[in-house]
């Protein structure tokens, strides 16, 4: 592989102008073709085989008059005033009469046909029914429709919230904050301007292919809203590691002595080589998604394992061509008018001789603060978004405050049960029967049937619960309901079937919980076997794993103390804190396995090449550690800082479902650099010794040979070999 790669740098480094050019002109007939086709709509969450979705699926094919977006305005009197007045009728009245002029609505239905009035008679609601899903509203149709709430007599509040305000979360100048904080950091670490903007540049290039070719797809794929922010987080983050790893191995055999072709070439075949095994583990544990079986996950998971797969991809060949034109700029001018820079010994070595000759209390120090860090889980919430976490002045945050204030929280997520049945007489039994019976929970405020198709063979209940839509108390009542209307099905010869946004959340969170122990089992056993062919030991991999469970226990505790809980909320921008979304778990779990192992693979690839090329000496396994850290600390410290920059700037984006993916990834990077990896991991290896690289004698003989620590490329050294001779440049 060493070799292979090797060769790869160096064609790049010759034909500099072609592999740039290729790259850039891909590039431009991509974002062309984004600019003259458009992108696509995002699409809607759907989980296939479960109770809701058969429900929807129902619901779209009995009542197609109302399978597109559904939404709510509230209307609020002000204090001794009711909305049955004169001057609420005229109110109403006009939101009834602008609602009906809004692009897109087929259907306005006011307070008085549908008795929606509080009881104390201030709150009025005000139903509106769009042609299209959500996801495929336009900008100016959900304007229109937030705008419904201006423009209003002194002291009345109206606010619009449902489906229609469900906008996919924007992406623009908060994020690029990340973005320059990064660029300084490399400023900062390679002392040079034209090698931090060019490392960015080629980042950025690749970054933009992968979103580009994203936007594209979504014309024939169903990709979510936040499939593309997730691909462009992950884009840049280990577009901008790989560069780094690749430029920083180059400048350093620019100071051994190598000429530039010559120092390319050895830096893609070592350090290319472990950027290549890193980003193999990124995208299998993202591609491993597929197994859990929910379509709008597996599209995500293969959209960012695409965008990884392309950051390497340049990494490895565009970034080459690009440290030819930079010439001898790319190193500091101290580096410039120095001959020979020896390495000395820096904090990174005293750093590693530390963890090594304390590595007991480092360990169990390490792993306490870690186990404390992470006791929040025990308590974690899941369930999807609601407008309860939007930002606080928003329309839909507002209408989501003023229907709880006037009718309940329980009116935020209504529940609906489809009863189908072969003939009339036994629908009408189902709906009696399952009206009975919900109005018996303890936790429903009211019961009543809404709807019956036109063929008599379908009808609705509407469910309204006590709680609100992320309240545990509405998540058993789904499970209740369900259990309870069971026998109702077979009693009357239907079938009746619970959704919602709370049942929808139910059964995300249940199938998830299902598939985590295959995906798990996938994903760490297929990245098992990979780090155990590119380490050639049994015991570096394992320890891995065990280090990446305290990383994600650590993160999924303080992201729950922050966005469930609400501690320090307001530092992070948040308004209001709720359950996590349900798909966040195994979404951080996948993609901080991949970038936990990105460090493992950077930081003991270098270990295990000291070893394999040390001195032959007793100590020989703990020199490799100290030399390890000591030669990889400073770059894998820059590449931490510039992706916990990057997912940072996320964190600034309205969205809370984009914040809290920011803020745990971030986190979790923070986590797994500083004390998995750099602190923990040395001074677990130090215990084992030399035994740390033990592989079976049968085993080493059945694995081929990745070479990652370079082996081969050491054989060009002797005489003879034509393909070491320096080329012009």
């Amino acid at each position: 592989m060493a070799t292979f790669l090797y060769r790869v740098g160096r064609f790049s480094f010759r034909r500099r102008g072609a592999v740039v050019g290729v790259w850039l002109l891909l590039l431009v007939a991509l974002i062309g073709a984004v600019v003259s086709i458009g992108a696509a709509s995002s699409a809607s969450i759907t989980i296939p085989g479960t109770e809701s979705q058969r429900a929807l699926t129902a619901l779209s094919k009995e009542f197609p008059q109302a399978s597109g977006a559904s939404g709510t305005v509230v209307v609020r009197a002000p204090k001794g005033q009711s909305v049955t007045a004169a001057t609420g009728q005229q109110v109403i009245a006009g939101v009834v009469s602008k609602a009906k002029e809004v692009p897109g609505v087929v259907g306005v239905v006011g307070p008085a046909q549908s008795k929606a009035i509080s009881r104390d008679g201030r709150f009025a609601l005000v139903t509106v029914q769009f042609s299209k899903q959500a996801d495929a509203l336009t900008d100016r149709q959900r304007t229109a429709y937030d705008d419904l709430g201006k423009d209003q007599p002194s002291g009345w509040t109206v606010a619009a919230g449902g489906e229609p305000t469900q906008a996919p979360p924007e992406v623009g100048s908060t994020e690029g904050i990340g973005v320059l904080v990064a660029l300084v950091v490399l400023v900062i670490t390679f002392g040079s301007l034209v090698a931090a903007g060019m490392t960015m540049l080629n980042a950025l290039v690749g970054v933009g292919i992968g979103y580009a070719a994203i936007t594209l797809l979504g014309h024939v794929f169903d990709f979510t809203s936040v499939t593309p922010v997730l691909a462009l987080m992950l884009g840049l983050a280990v577009g901008i590691d790989y560069s780094l790893f690749i430029t920083s191995r180059y400048r350093h055999n620019l100071s051994a002595g190598l000429d530039r072709e010559e120092a390319v070439g050895r830096a893609v075949g070592t350090a290319g080589s472990a950027v290549l095994f890193a980003g193999l583990t990124v995208v299998i544990a993202l591609a491993g998604l597929s197994v859990v079986g929910i379509p709008f996950l597996t599209s995500m998971g293969l959209a960012a394992a695409g965008t990884v797969a392309v950051a390497v991809l340049v990494a490895l060949t565009m970034l080459p061509a690009v440290l030819a034109f930079a010439g001898d700029k790319v190193r500091s001018k101290r580096e410039r008018r120095a001959e020979h820079i020896e390495d000395k010994p820096g904090f990174g070595f005293r750093w590693g001789r530390f963890t090594t000759r304390f590595r007991v209390p480092v360990l169990v120090g390490g792993v306490i603060v870690l186990a404390v860090l992470a006791l929040p889980v025990t308590h974690m919430r899941l369930a999807l978004p609601d407008d309860g976490t939007a930002p606080s002045g928003t329309s839909k945050r507002v209408a989501y405050d003023l229907i709880s204030e006037g009718f309940g929280p329980g009116f935020n997520g209504r529940l609906i049960a489809v009863v189908h049945g072969d003939d009339a007489t036994a629908v009408q039994q189902g709906v009696a029967r399952v009206t009975q019976v919900a109005t018996g929970e303890d936790d429903v405020a009211a019961a009543t049937a809404s709807g019956i198709s036109q063929d008599n063979r379908t009808a609705l209940v509407s469910v309204v619960p006590k709680s609100g839509p992320s309240d545990q108390a509405t998540f058993d009542l789904v499970r209740d309901l369900r259990s309870d209307l069971a026998g109702t099905a077979t009693s009357t010869g239907t079938t009746v079937s619970v959704t919602g946004a709370t049942a929808i959340g139910v059964d995300v969170s249940d199938k998830l919980k299902n598939a985590l122990p295959v995906y798990l089992l996938v994903v760490v056993g297929l990245s098992f076997l990979l780090l155990m062919l590119v380490f050639r030991s049994l015991l570096v991999p394992l320890k891995a794993t065990l280090g990446f469970l305290l990383t994600v226990g650590a993160a999924f505790g303080v992201t729950v103390a922050v966005f469930q809980d609400g501690h320090l909320a307001s530092l992070v921008g948040l308004d209001t804190s709720g359950p996590l979304v349900s798909f966040l778990p195994i979404l951080l779990i996948g993609i901080l396995f991949g970038l936990a192992m990105d460090y493992e693979v950077f930081l003991v690839s270098r270990m295990r090449e000291d070893f394999v090329h040390g001195d032959p000496v007793p100590d020989v396994a703990q020199q490799a550690i100290v030399s390890g850290i000591g030669h990889g600390a400073r770059v894998v410290v820059a590449a931490a800082l510039i992706m916990i920059s990057v997912f940072a700037g996320f964190v600034l984006v309205d969205d809370p479902t984009i914040k809290s993916m920011g803020f745990a990834l971030a986190f979790g990077v923070l986590v797994d650099a500083f004390v998995v990896r750099l602190s923990l991991v040395p001074a677990f290896l130090s215990f084992l010794g030399n035994a740390a690289w033990w592989l079976p004698r049968w085993l080493d003989k059945a694995l081929p040979d990745v070479d990652v620590e370079g082996e081969s490329l050491r054989q060009l050294d002797e005489p003879g070999e034509p393909d070491r001779e320096p080329q012009p440049v």
